[in-house]
């Protein structure tokens, strides 16, 4: 039963609309489904609580940048007495087309560098994810820059439908399970 659901991103305004804030546009549009009002600053991250179906769920953006990820994922585990396997993290994959999206049990990182130093931090690759496609870049060298910069306007229509989608599959899950909700959330972008 997944009683934590963390995107990854990068904090501050700068990095708000880029691909690598993904996880944290999913948390948004969960935020506004629920009408969920003001966040607390609570274990390195941005955190929502909800009641759903009798009990809590938290919602969670990490303040610790992208590639420490980890740190805040620690807190908000140990904190709220969560267990990695009752975790649901979100975040942007480079290797998927844009607007895949796959949701999994467990994993390597795939060499994302926020699900690295979760995995590094926590230990453990065994928790779910949920991963949204933003393709790669025209130039291999130029990853960082690709990653850290905003939505083309023909990719936005895109990513604003996997991210409800995504947030959809989420639901799914918190209210059945993370097995049920991967039909739903196993599919290309259409």
């Amino acid at each position: 039963m997944i009683k934590l659901v963390v995107g990854l991103g990068n904090p501050g305004e700068k990095y708000k609309e880029t691909r690598h804030n993904v996880g944290f546009m999913v948390i948004d549009e969960l935020v506004k489904r629920f009408r969920l009002k003001d966040f607390r600053e609570e274990s390195l991250s941005h955190v929502y609580r909800m009641r759903l179906g009798g009990r809590e769920v938290i919602l969670a953006k990490p303040q610790t940048f992208m590639n420490n990820s980890g740190l805040a994922v620690e807190n908000l585990l140990e904190e709220n007495g969560i267990s990695p396997q009752e975790m649901l993290v979100v975040y942007d994959d480079l290797d998927l087309p844009p607007g895949t999206t796959r949701l999994r049990l467990k994993g390597s990182s795939g060499g994302h560098r926020g699900m690295e130093s979760i995995i590094k931090t926590i230990k453990t690759e065994q928790f779910p994810r949920l991963r949204i496609g933003i393709g790669r870049p025209k130039s291999k060298g130029d990853v960082v820059n690709y990653v850290l910069s905003p939505f083309s306007s023909e990719e936005k229509q895109i990513i604003r439908r996997a991210i409800v989608r995504a947030a959809d599959c989420i639901v799914r899950a918190l209210e059945l399970s993370v097995e049920d909700a991967m039909e739903l959330c196993n599919r290309k972008e259409v």
